[in-house]
């Protein structure tokens, strides 16, 4: 179809609920970290909520340390670069996207990237029995398509726009993947898309835990894109997926997980936990006495955070005399004994404002870290350093 000068303008409809769903999508992966993100545009400009998707979505950390606390545009600068120079090892190619576009606010660019994030990440199925023998050439595109047209070879499903917009196709999905959860979808009338998509929708979160990164209303809408369908389409693929989480679990922490078995008949739940040695552990779950799906999860579990009472800290940038304006001091933070945690420091000004003076953290090795900053008036300052969130001595 032609491209129409409405459908390039910067309020183009597809574009705002492109924009919503992959707000959605960020922030169900957020959630396990505790972070969100409001508006898609701005909110990635810092690079921090960048960087902590993509640790949440590879399960790794940065290879390069960044700011914590990144107060001005060069240091928000440097934190997507370091997000996109990981993405770069990690063999992910982005076209055009600098830095710069991030920081800025393109959304075009920006929208380029979180797609990019969702193809790679999100949009990788598992071999399905009846998948035909020719599809490792496909598109995930299109083995997602060809998954749906296996689950509901009854309905005709070409396409990831016009095909749903009556509401029915959800259902229908909902029913095939937990059969008698959605049992009436064939009953339910085409001239009512929005009653239709929405208890699709609802069921599919309250018994299966598929999060609703696309409201019912967008998925009706003429101006809905493809890439926000199939996203939506592709959580209900992954529903027998189980939150046991390979990295991020910590010794004295609660691992939370959840067992889905709506549709797999009566049969009793059993949980155990194997310690082969000092750091990975394996979860193993039973069903009706037999092992699940992808059972026993190897799991990593890392050492308790330290303690904040065993760091200290010595040089000029903290003693109450001998700091000039506008020339720079510093202090080094020994963490040495103190075990695992994020080390950072923050200075309030005379006026009490915490971003007006600059911070560069750098890891000097040898768990000794030199915090370095240049203050640019006169006046009592005040230097608070955290050690995993605790304050030190």
């Amino acid at each position: 179809m032609p491209v129409t000068e409405k459908d390039l303008a910067e309020d183009a409809p597809w574009k705002k609920i492109q924009q919503n769903t992959f707000t959605r999508w960020i922030n169900e992966h957020l959630k396990c970290v505790n972070k969100r993100i409001a508006d898609l545009q701005l909110d990635l400009g810092d690079g921090l909520r960048l960087i902590a998707l993509l640790e949440v979505l590879s399960h790794k950390k940065m290879y390069r340390k960044y700011h914590p606390r990144p107060n001005f545009r060069q240091m928000k600068l440097e934190n997507v670069s370091v997000a996109l120079e990981f993405l770069d090892k990690e063999n992910i190619k982005l076209v055009s996207i600098d830095s710069k576009a991030i920081v800025d606010g393109n959304l075009k660019l920006i929208l380029g990237l979180v797609w990019t994030l969702i193809l790679h990440y999100s949009i990788s199925m598992p071999v399905w029995e009846g998948e035909d023998e020719e599809a490792e050439s496909k598109t995930p595109k299109q083995r997602l398509l060809g998954w749906i047209q296996h689950k509901v070879p009854d309905m005709p499903i070409n396409n990831f726009s016009q095909d749903w917009r009556n509401g029915k196709a959800l259902g229908a999905l909902v029913d095939s993947c937990a059969p008698g959860l959605c049992p009436d979808w064939e009953t339910w009338d085409p001239v009512k898309p929005v009653e239709n998509a929405t208890e699709a929708m609802k069921l599919a979160d309250d018994w299966l835990g598929v999060p609703q990164v696309i409201a019912p209303e967008e998925i009706i809408d003429p101006s809905v894109d493809e890439q926000s369908m199939i996203k939506n389409t592709q959580n209900i693929n992954i529903l027998k997926a189980y939150c046991i989480e390979p990295t991020g679990n910590r010794v004295k922490r609660p691992a939370v997980f959840t067992v889905d078995a709506f549709s797999a008949g009566q049969g009793q739940v059993t949980v155990y936990l194997d310690h082969p040695d000092g750091t990975r552990e394996e979860v193993t779950v039973l069903f009706a006495g037999q092992q699940i799906p992808k059972s026993p999860f190897e799991v990593s579990v890392d050492k308790a955070l330290g303690d904040a009472t065993k760091v200290t800290v010595k040089g000029p940038g903290i003693e109450p005399v001998g700091n000039i304006a506008n020339k720079p001091t510093y202090f080094d933070i020994f963490t040495a004994g103190a075990g695992t945690g994020d080390v950072t420091a923050m200075i309030r000004d005379p006026q009490g404002r915490q971003n007006s003076v600059e911070v560069m953290m750098e890891d000097k090795g040898d768990s000794v870290y030199r915090c370095t900053y240049r203050p640019t008036q006169a006046g009592p300052h005040m230097v608070t350093v955290t050690f995993g969130g605790v304050g030190i001595p």
